[in-house]
C-alpha cells in the first residue's frame, strides 16, 4: 500500500512538473514569434542609440523592437546573438496596420532575409536586405560600416561599404504615417523557406525586457535607458548602452563624447481603451495579415544569396573604429541608430 501511494504521488508530481514546464515554453514561444499580437495603437518610433561592440565572430546583430504585453509597449534592447548555424540570417519582426490594427509579425533565422515592413531599424537592417554582412565559406564577414568592431582582434574578416537610405524612425508599416513597403518577389521567396525559430537568448532576453519596468514606454516616453547591451539577457553592467536624450545618455556623452544629434522620438500617450486580438503566426514567418503599402522592397543583392553583400569584393584586412556620433546626413550611421 505504501509503495502503490509513492508511485502514485510520484506520478502526480511528474505530471505537475511537466505541465508547468509546457506552459513556461508556450509563454517564450508566444512572446517572440508563435503567436500575432493585434492592437489599436501604434508603436512609438525607434529610438535612436548606439551599437555595443561585438563579442567575437558568428554573432549577428538583432535590432531593438517594440513590443506589446500588459497594457504597455516595452522595447526589447537590441543585442548580438550567436547565429543558430552557419549561413543563416536574421530578419527582424516588425508591426504592420492591418484593418485597423497593428499586427505584430514574427521574425525568425533562414538562409535569406525576409520582409520586415520596410522599418529602418539600421545597423544594416536598412529597410530592406541586410547590409551588415554576409557568409562566406561558413564565416561571417562583417561590414565595418554597420557593426561597431571596435576592439576585437578576433574579427578579421572584414570590409567597408554604405548605401544612401531615408534615415527615418518609423516603427511600423502601412497605414496613416506607417512605412509604405511592399515585399520584393524575394523577400516573399525567403519568407517560405525553412525557418529557425528565435533562439533561446533571445526569448530570455524578450522575458527580461518585459519584466523590467524602466522599458515600458509609459515609464520612459519613447526613450529607454537600455536601448541596447552586448549579451542577450544582461541589462546591467558594461556593453549596455541608453538611448540618446535620456538621463543616462547625457552623462555618459558629457563626460566621453561631444554634443550628438538624436531625432526626435514621439512621446507615448496615455493608453486608450484597448482593442488586443491574437492570431497565429505559423512557421514564424509573416502574422496572420499582411501589411498593406506600395513601394517595393529589396531583396538579397545578386551573387550573394545570403544577403548583405558589397558590389565590390576589395576590403582591407583590418576593421577600422568609427567614433560613436549620430550624423544628420543622408547616409545610415554606422553604429547607430
Amino acid at each position: 500500500m505504501r509503495k502503490r501511494s509513492n508511485k502514485l504521488f510520484s506520478g502526480i508530481f511528474y505530471t505537475a512538473a511537466l505541465a508547468f514546464a509546457l506552459l513556461l515554453t508556450t509563454q517564450l514561444s508566444q512572446a517572440a514569434i508563435g503567436i500575432g499580437v493585434s492592437i489599436n495603437i501604434a508603436p512609438p518610433e525607434l529610438p535612436v542609440y548606439e551599437q555595443p561592440p561585438v563579442p567575437g565572430p558568428g554573432y549577428i546583430w538583432t535590432p531593438g523592437y517594440w513590443a506589446w504585453g500588459d497594457d504597455d509597449y516595452y522595447w526589447v534592447p537590441g543585442t548580438w546573438v550567436e547565429a543558430p548555424q552557419p549561413g543563416y540570417l536574421w530578419t527582424p519582426g516588425y508591426w504592420g496596420w492591418n484593418d485597423g490594427l497593428y499586427v505584430w509579425n514574427g521574425g525568425y533565422w533562414g538562409p535569406h532575409i525576409g520582409f520586415y515592413g520596410g522599418v529602418n531599424y539600421g545597423f544594416g537592417y536598412v529597410g530592406h536586405g541586410y547590409e551588415g554582412g554576409y557568409w562566406e565559406n561558413g564565416g561571417f564577414r562583417y561590414n565595418s560600416a554597420y557593426n561597431n568592431l571596435h576592439g576585437n582582434v578576433q574579427i578579421t574578416n572584414v570590409y567597408n561599404h554604405t548605401v544612401i537610405v531615408d534615415n527615418n524612425h518609423v516603427s511600423f508599416n502601412g497605414g496613416h504615417g506607417g512605412i509604405q513597403a511592399r515585399p520584393s518577389q524575394n523577400e516573399l521567396a525567403a519568407q517560405h523557406e525553412q525557418h529557425v525559430a528565435p533562439v533561446a537568448a533571445q526569448l530570455q532576453h524578450e522575458q527580461g525586457a518585459r519584466s523590467n519596468p524602466a522599458l515600458r514606454a509609459a515609464a520612459n516616453h519613447g526613450r529607454p535607458p537600455i536601448a541596447a547591451t552586448a549579451h542577450a539577457g544582461v541589462f546591467t553592467g558594461q556593453g549596455v548602452v541608453p538611448a540618446h536624450n535620456t538621463p543616462a545618455a547625457a552623462a555618459v556623452h558629457a563626460s566621453t563624447a561631444p554634443p550628438t544629434h538624436a531625432a526626435g522620438v514621439a512621446p507615448h500617450s496615455a493608453t486608450p481603451a484597448l482593442n488586443v486580438q491574437h492570431s497565429a503566426a505559423p512557421g514564424g514567418g509573416a502574422g496572420a495579415s499582411a501589411p498593406t503599402g506600395g513601394v517595393p522592397g529589396g531583396g538579397a543583392p545578386p551573387g550573394h544569396p545570403t544577403g548583405g553583400a558589397p558590389p565590390h569584393p576589395a576590403s582591407p584586412p583590418h576593421a577600422t573604429p568609427h567614433p560613436p556620433q549620430h550624423e544628420p546626413a543622408e547616409h545610415e550611421h554606422e553604429h547607430e541608430r
